[in-house]
């Protein structure tokens, strides 16, 4: 196995790819790498490599692409794989065997608020799930402490005080550099806000919401908030789990997500959303983008997301989206077209 040189060029585009967290100190690639359903067992991944030294490789070299590209955070989560766990342990093999001279170059983030383990204390935001869990990813990935550690999702019967407790011990202890919320309505990140002010505990640099052309929910209900806050923002899902690509425009390709059924199926590609699909499809290509670049860009648009995770199942696909940073500007008149479209 070839060890890998980073490009030494990686971070000659400093001063346009990275965009501050907020009123935070941290800078963030505007482009992230999501882990989520590609660093897991062999065989799960949508490109489907069975063989574990192939797919482990493919994983290897998108970690390379990305880091070279001056992709600095690579995101988890406790549960990321499948099955969970695994893209923990696999990132954490590559960390250990690839990157361990590059460590302080890279944003390694996780997360807890799901179901992990079996019985009462595995899931939601507990003190003692989320520092139990804690505890485990960073065995998993083979490090002293992540860079950011989330509440993947509000727990609504345990006490927000008691997340934020747990989330401000990990900081406190060293295990966390800094702390994020996943999956928050703008009325619960104002109550985390109006907590963390009364009780002193560690604030949230950083919100994870979903957002894309087809999920628009941040615009009315959490911008406002985070920016009030200085909050940052990293969009997960801005390609609509691919729905926003030229993948879906003659039929759903074997080799796809929607063709697995589990998170997007056939029902959701409708010949409505195929009609829209085809006219954005139209509008990317005279902006001289591929669909998947103007979606990333049009996500990148607003002034409080910070960055925007992308996932992918082979290096290509990480070379062909970071492009989209090559043209974030949109005319008013596109964006009018846009909004006809959607």
């Amino acid at each position: 196995m070839p060890a890998y040189t980073p490009d030494p060029n990686r971070y000659a585009a400093a001063e346009t790819l990275y965009r501050r967290c907020g009123r935070s100190g941290l800078l963030l690639p505007a482009m992230s790498l999501g882990c989520w359903h590609s660093f897991g067992e062999s065989g799960t991944d949508s490109g489907h490599h069975a063989d574990e030294p192939a797919f482990h490789e493919n994983c290897r070299q998108m970690l390379f692409t990305a880091f070279d590209l001056g992709i600095t955070h690579f995101d988890l989560a406790n549960n990321y794989g499948p099955p969970p766990g695994s893209a923990e342990l696999r990132i954490g093999r590559i960390l250990k065997q690839d990157f361990a001279a590059h460590r302080d170059e890279l944003i390694i983030s996780s997360k807890a608020g799901y179901t992990m383990w079996d019985g009462p204390y595995g899931d939601w935001g507990s003190r003692k799930y989320m520092l139990a869990s804690l505890d485990a990813s960073l065995k998993r990935l083979g490090l002293d402490y992540v860079d950011i550690y989330y509440s993947h999702r509000p727990d609504p019967n345990t006490p927000i005080e008691e997340t934020l407790g747990a989330l401000d011990h990990a900081v406190k202890s060293g295990k966390a550099l800094y702390t994020g919320i996943s999956n928050y309505r703008g009325a619960q990140t104002e109550e985390v806000v109006a907590t963390g002010q009364r009780t002193g505990l560690t604030m949230p640099i950083i919100h994870q919401p979903k957002y894309s052309m087809f999920e628009r929910w941040i615009e009315a209900d959490l911008l406002a908030v985070v920016e009030r806050h200085g909050i940052g923002v990293i969009c997960f899902s801005p390609l609509a789990q691919g729905l926003l690509t030229d993948k879906y425009l003659k039929g759903i390709p074997a080799d796809s997500r929607a063709s697995l059924g589990k998170f997007l199926g056939p029902q959701h590609i409708t010949e409505k959303r195929l009609t829209a699909i085809r006219k954005l499809n139209d509008l990317a290509k005279s902006r001289g983008q591929s669909l998947a670049q103007m979606a990333l860009a049009w996500v990148l648009r607003h002034k409080a997301v910070t960055t925007v995770l992308i996932g992918a199942s082979r290096p290509e696909q990480i070379r062909e989206n970071v492009k989209a940073l090559d043209k974030l500007a949109f005319s008013a008149d596109e964006l009018e077209r846009i909004e006809a479209i959607l």
